[in-house]
């Protein structure tokens, strides 16, 4: 019998169409399962925590500028002399005119203990910018930087420093440049030439604008700009007030030439060390360096226009007058004893006298 002539009966499927449908059917239920084995998988991971950056603290900056401006320039640098260090281990640090009070003041030039081993000072310089006059701070710092190329001598020459060097722990002073005297008590010293003027002498006291220094920083200074740096220490900043509270060091009372151009030590006005400006007033000068007016060895004065107070050793300062050329006077020669005359002879009448 063929497929053609079976009867399809209703309700029932072929054997093999009913295995097909089976099939079918499982196929169906698999995928249903499946889809619900999907829908119930465990949710994604949650995303990583946010990771936070922290960046390094910013290297130490350079001394930041002292905000202080001017609309007129700095007067020229006095002319004066530099004193003697008044023990080993103290850096020079040279004078300058600072802005207070609507007015220029100076600033004496001075010996200064430095705040740690092996830095150096860089002076702080007046700048012509944007039509002011403003005042960079000077700050410690291993290596000497921009300072406008203002020449204001004893080792500063517009350029780097020449006054001495670290050799370890121990300053050593260039006495080419430098005024150390006493080598009793200075033992570490050299001598090396410096092509730049040791005392300053009329010098232009700012950077830039018309009649001021046309420099610019070296690369050298431009790395030690970028080197850590140390300000001004608590000693420095008392000279600078008591320098500001001197109505003596007022620009306008002392001409340009003030009485008290330079000192020993820190905030140190007056006693005996206290150097004058050449052309100050000979009694301004000697009543900070508490003198008679025109007392030997007075800055200044009479008897010694280099402006050093005596020293021990050097009774005539060490700036002596020229009229001794230095040297103390020597006592004049003793005349040798005059010679007594021979006793003279009897004459005859005598002798017979003395025969009787």
């Amino acid at each position: 019998m063929t497929n053609s002539n079976r009867k399809l009966i209703p309700g029932k499927v072929p054997g093999r169409a009913a295995g097909t449908l089976g099939l079918g059917l499982g196929i169906v239920a698999l995928t249903l399962v499946g889809g619900c084995v999907v829908r119930v998988a465990t949710p994604p991971p949650p995303p990583p925590p946010r990771v936070v950056y922290n960046p390094p603290p910013p290297p130490p900056a350079p001394a930041v500028d002292v905000e202080v401006q001017a609309t007129e320039a700095p007067p020229p640098l006095p002319d004066y002399e530099q004193p003697p260090p008044p023990d080993d281990g103290y850096l020079w640090t040279p004078g300058y005119w600072a802005w207070g009070g609507g007015a220029y003041y100076w600033v004496p030039g001075t010996w200064v203990q430095p705040p740690r081993v092996g830095v150096l000072w860089t002076p702080g310089y007046w700048g012509f910018v944007g039509g002011v006059y403003a005042f960079h701070g000077g700050y410690w710092g291993p290596h000497v930087g921009f300072y406008g190329g203002v020449n204001y001598g004893f080792g500063y020459g517009g350029v780097g420093f020449g006054g001495g060097r670290w050799v370890g722990n121990s300053f050593a002073y260039n006495r080419s440049v430098t005024n150390v005297t006493n080598v009793t008590v200075i033992h570490n010293t050299y001598n090396e030439t410096v092509v730049n003027n040791t005392t300053v002498n009329n010098k232009v006291s700012f950077n830039g604008g018309a009649g001021g220094v046309a420099a610019q920083p070296t690369a050298q200074e431009r790395a030690a700009a970028a080197e850590p740096h140390v300000p001004p220490t608590p000693a420095q900043h008392q000279h600078v007030q008591e320098a500001q509270r001197n109505p003596a060091l007022a620009a306008k009372a002392n001409g340009g030439h003030p009485a008290i151009a330079a000192t020993p030590r820190p905030a140190a006005f007056s006693g005996p060390g206290v150097v004058g400006a050449r052309g100050a007033a000979p009694a301004a000068v000697a009543a900070a360096q508490n003198r008679a007016p025109g007392a030997p060895g007075g800055a200044g004065v009479p008897g010694n226009p280099g402006g050093h107070p005596p020293i021990a050793g050097q009774p005539n300062g060490v700036h002596p007058p020229a009229a001794n050329g230095g040297r103390p006077p020597t006592p004049a020669a003793k005349a040798p004893p005059a010679k007594k005359p021979p006793p003279a002879k009897p004459k005859p009448e005598e002798r017979k006298k003395e025969d009787r």
